[in-house]
């Protein structure tokens, strides 16, 4: 059976993906996950400058899902790839996450990052919910959307992967400037804006007040949002939120996604990346398909009837 999926001209070995924030600068589970078991890992964002992010608490578990307020902290572009990136050695494909305030912040990163033989992709992160500046502004505007991505692409001979908030309306608008602008693939979606409340205390539990909910909470929601963009779409979409087994991880393929990156999955186990390959050549076998191929968008025929009430 092959497993393996094609991002462009980019081969990955699994349709398994790290989700950023998950990895650090690339290396925060050795020895304790298989990477090879993933196709790639993608880095927790990059920005310009290096970034103290949000106050704690950073992070409340809410039962069916986790909210997240890290607001971006990372050491910043050079050291990055002065300090860490040279000593990586991934048996997997390794991505970039990158961040800005601004449209030309996108711009210089793409452009530092370009010809590092260790690199084989750049996500742009558009959709991030818990920073101030930036962040969801920019991926929910179609104009700027437009605007950053084409900036990165002039910079990087990369494949560029778009990564898009987690917009109910509109996110067509999103997807499709991002694509006229240049985007090699597109991640549906980021975490979703969302806040926990202490009755004791009476106050928000988080520093910031809000951050991003991920977890099984947001399946149902991801899932419509990737079939909605493998719909409308002839390029890869790599299905994000709430992946957190072989069974998550064959309806997104059904609804039309090309790759999964999975996250909240393995701060709770770390095996999670091997199950769920495990799992879907399983489901393969079961069914006789040789490829992912055989079953990519095959419940995608289906005509969206419902709405809201």
């Amino acid at each position: 059976m092959n497993i393996r999926v094609r991002i462009g001209d980019l081969e990955l070995a699994t349709p398994v993906i790290g989700a950023s924030g998950l990895f650090g600068y690339g290396d925060e589970y050795e020895g304790l996950l298989d990477y090879a078991s993933m196709g790639a890992i993608v880095t927790k964002t990059v920005t310009l400058e290096p970034r103290a992010g949000n106050p704690p608490p950073r992070m409340v578990d809410v039962g069916s899902g986790i909210i997240n307020s890290i607001g971006l902290e990372n050491i910043g572009i050079e050291a990055f790839l002065k300090d860490r990136l040279p000593a990586l050695a991934l048996p997997c494909r390794l991505f970039v996450s990158i961040g800005g305030a601004k449209i030309d912040e996108y711009r210089r990163l793409a452009g530092m990052l370009d010809g590092i033989p260790s690199v084989s992709a750049v996500e742009v992160n558009i959709s991030c919910p818990n920073v101030e500046q930036g962040g969801m502004a920019f991926g929910s505007n179609p104009g700027i959307t437009r605007k950053v991505i084409e900036g990165v692409k002039g910079e990087t001979a990369y494949p560029v992967l778009a990564k898009v908030p987690p917009v109910i309306w509109g996110l067509e608008d999103i997807c499709g400037a991002a694509i006229e602008a240049g985007a090699d693939a597109l991640t549906v979606a980021n975490t979703y804006p969302a806040i926990s409340l202490d009755a004791g205390s009476e106050k928000p539990v988080l520093g910031a007040v809000t951050g991003g909910l991920s977890g099984g909470a947001v399946k149902p929601i991801s899932l419509l949002l990737v079939w909605r963009a493998a719909a409308a779409f002839d390029i890869p979409v790599l299905g994000a939120g709430g992946i957190e087994g072989p069974e998550d991880a064959i309806e997104f393929i059904l609804a039309g996604a090309s790759a999964l990156q999975v996250g909240s999955a393995i701060l709770k186990d770390y095996t999670a990346p091997a199950r769920i390959v495990e799992g879907i050549a399983r489901y393969m076998e079961s069914k006789g398909y040789s490829s992912l191929d055989d079953f990519r968008g095959k419940a995608a025929g289906q005509e969206e009837l419902g709405g809201e009430e």
